[in-house]
């Protein structure tokens, strides 16, 4: 029996080796499957990684692939736009608009952007009184943007030639809160110019634009600008009819006094109640923020201003100022009528030596009064009078008891020439709202 007994334990002894010896075995095939594992799936990040890195790449060119086939777009479109435009100046000929016999005074150029329906009425109006003149001023329109309307508009008109400007470029305003229209216009402005300027050699350029008080003529040698009037009613647009006459007068004095830098017919206050005299011209120095986008080197302009000869426009009501201050100051505004002969009258009086003392004079002698009633005390008065104001509150609270333009542009109301703003009152009553310093500048003690 105890024979037996060691037998089995012997036995068991030969059978534990083996299996001890394949758990050995298995346990390092386990390990080496469980490294080659890990190998496996470290193996796999890595191509993950390297995948994903690969479509980052492949997203990117496919952005810059995108972005050069939209640049390609626009330049196509340039391309098209520019032989449009070259195979129009062939038909039509600039030359011919010019004319070879006599220099032309400026050329005149229309800025329009998507408002086919007023371009045609505007152009209808300026060949009414531009078709006998047309040699001393050319006609063009200037579109910016691709509206095929605004295009198809100005090129079926023969007696003009067509330029479009097209900008892809995003705007960076100087300040946060700024409209971004005043820069998209400056742009257009500073494009078309370069045009009119460089391109084909004028020496002046009118320009007829239908944004708030943005209509200008440019004398080349002094970045300087001209307004122009027009008027518009429900269903026409109209310019007055002694229009190309107080231009081709005011180029002339521009070219005497180079201390004028504009000649303008347009007049913040030429409303029917403050108006009087066709003929009456008033200097006045004038800041603007699209001047200063369009034109850097300009930080004031001096502007001659027709008291009657001016601007009343509808599309002010949806422009790039959306209607500010339309209904009150822009739609009462009088189109002068009177077929004034500019050319024949002496415009000396407003070089700025004479026209100083002239208006220093005038200031001098108006009837002083205090703000107080302001309106009630200038009706009891027979002549003139003059209201001194403190700062731009005090201008504004005096000029809304008269019912008179109210804004300020960087530190001066508008329309003033040294400080002082005059208008008629109870025609032909002049009213000056002097400044603070004002009566220093123009040397009355």
């Amino acid at each position: 029996m105890r024979r037996c007994s060691c037998d089995y334990r012997y036995l068991l002894l030969v059978a534990a080796v083996p299996f001890i010896y394949i758990q050995m075995r298995l346990f390092a095939t386990q390990s080496e499957y469980a490294d080659r594992l890990n190998d496996a799936i470290e193996a796999e990040n890595q191509c993950t990684r390297q995948t994903r890195l690969l479509i980052d790449q492949i997203s990117s060119q496919q952005g810059r692939l995108l972005s050069l086939e939209e640049e390609k777009k626009r330049q196509d479109l340039e391309c098209s736009q520019l032989r449009a435009l070259v195979q129009d100046l062939q038909r039509k000929g600039v030359e011919k608009l010019v004319g070879d016999v006599q220099a032309p005074v400026a050329a005149v150029v229309v800025m329009a952007c998507n408002r086919a329906d007023y371009l045609d009425r505007t152009i209808k109006s300026i060949l009414t009184y531009q078709s006998p003149v047309a040699s001393k001023y050319p006609l063009f329109i200037s579109q910016d943007g691709p509206d095929p309307k605004v295009k198809s508009t100005a090129l079926s008109y023969d007696q003009l030639s067509y330029m479009q400007h097209l900008d892809y470029e995003p705007v960076h305003t100087e300040r946060p809160g700024e409209m971004i229209a005043y820069y998209k216009i400056a742009r257009h402005y500073k494009w078309a110019l370069d045009q009119l300027f460089y391109k084909h050699k004028f020496s002046r350029v009118i320009i007829l634009e239908g944004v708030y008080e943005l209509m200008f003529l440019i004398l080349s040698s002094l970045f300087v600008l001209f307004t122009l009037s027009i008027s518009q009613h429900a269903d026409d647009m109209e310019i007055a009819p002694d229009f190309f006459d107080f231009f081709e007068a005011g180029a002339a004095l521009m070219d005497r006094d180079k201390s004028i830098m504009a000649i303008s017919s347009w007049n913040d206050n030429g409303q029917k109640q403050f108006v009087h005299d066709p003929c009456k011209l008033v200097p006045y120095k004038d800041s603007s923020k699209l001047l200063k986008n369009c034109l850097r080197t300009i930080s004031s302009v001096l502007e001659i201003v027709s008291l009657s000869t001016c601007i009343h426009e509808d599309i002010f009501s949806q422009g790039s100022s959306m209607g500010q201050f339309f209904k009150q100051y822009l739609e009462p505004i009088k189109l002068n009528d009177v077929q004034v002969d500019w050319k024949s009258m002496d415009l000396s009086y407003l070089e700025e030596d004479k026209y100083v003392e002239h208006f220093a004079d005038l200031v001098k002698k108006a009837t002083p009064i205090q703000e107080t009633n302001a309106v009630l005390k200038a009706s009891n008065i027979k002549g003139d009078v003059r209201i001194l104001y403190q700062d731009q509150q005090n201008f504004e609270q005096i000029a809304s008891q008269f019912g008179i333009f109210e804004e300020w542009k960087d530190g001066v109301p508008r329309a003033a020439y040294k400080g002082v703003v005059v208008f008629r009152y109870q025609t032909p009553k002049r009213v000056f709202l002097v400044g603070p310093d004002s009566l220093r500048q123009l040397g009355i003690r």
